[in-house]
């Protein structure tokens, strides 16, 4: 019988310096090792080195571990291994916009983009049905002053250390999560708004945008930090406008950039195509 072949995702990051490239792949030969994807990235700005692999390997993950700790050591580095495909867990937040949530549970179904949604929470009970509709459960917590926030924030909390939860998602979720929240979850946030920041806040965005004849739209889906929307980008799509489009035309394009911009972030994070170089991101595609 043929031994079974494991394929591995690894991501190692560490302080740029000669002989890295040669270490990892001296341990992926003594591992009897194949490499079916390479990518690799130096930046002059940080001095960091960034390497992304995919690997084909009889050796099962704690035996290839051990053969990639002592390179790891070495070289003082941030490194992780994974199944290549392997569904990554999510919890989805939302309030009353279904775009977005709709798209991610539409490719969660069909397998375009490998993760888990075993919940999707709400600030209010408006997308309950959709979710029902994906067999996903929903719940609803109002929000409504500081002392709901915490208590929402702390439920949630709860929530991601009892089902191993990878990844959240505010998929137009319309509340601000508290600095503390995201400092403990940094890197692992991932949020979506429209590219009219910081020129139109507030409410109907798409309206005085419209009013101010926009010939541009867009969304930017980004990791949630402690500052409101200025965190480290992922991923940022555009498209053209002009004074032919209605209100509700610039809405439906917009929302449909915000749903694929959105999807496309989550898909690389769930595939370890993302890693942190400071205050931004290095996206292996």
């Amino acid at each position: 019988m043929s031994t079974p072949i494991n394929h591995w995702v690894l991501t190692f990051v560490c302080t740029d310096q000669p002989g890295i490239v040669h270490s990892i792949s001296g341990a992926i030969v003594q591992a009897q090792g194949n490499i079916t994807e390479s990518k690799q990235f130096t930046s002059s700005e940080s001095g960091k080195f960034f390497m992304r692999l995919q690997v084909e390997v009889s050796a099962t993950k704690a035996e290839f571990a051990e053969k990639l700790s002592v390179v790891a050591k070495k070289y003082d580095a941030q490194w992780h291994i994974d199944e290549v495909g392997r569904k990554v867990k999510a919890v989805i937040l939302v309030s009353k916009s279904a775009h977005c949530l709709n798209d991610l549970l539409f490719n969660q179904r069909s397998g375009q983009i490998p993760i888990e949604v075993p919940a999707v929470f709400g600030n209010h009970p408006d997308l309950s049905e959709l979710a029902g509709f994906y067999g996903v459960h929903f719940e609803s917590h109002a929000i409504t002053d500081s002392a709901t926030k915490a208590t929402f924030e702390q439920m949630l909390r709860e929530y991601i250390h009892k089902n191993n939860i990878e990844v959240i998602v505010l998929a137009r979720f319309m509340q601000v999560l508290s600095p503390e929240f995201c400092r403990e979850f940094e890197g692992k946030i991932i949020n979506i708004h429209h590219s009219f920041l910081p020129g139109f806040k507030g409410a109907n965005p798409y309206a005085q945008a419209h009013n101010r004849g926009v010939k541009l739209i867009g969304a930017t889906a980004h990791f949630v930090t402690a500052d409101l929307d200025e965190g480290p980008i992922i991923e940022q799509n555009v498209i053209r406008v002009d004074h032919g489009k209605s209100k509700q035309d610039l809405v439906a394009m917009g929302q449909d950039v915000e749903s694929k911009t959105l999807a496309q972030a989550v898909r690389w994070f769930a595939e370890h195509r993302v890693l942190l170089d400071n205050e931004r991101t290095i996206i292996f595609h």
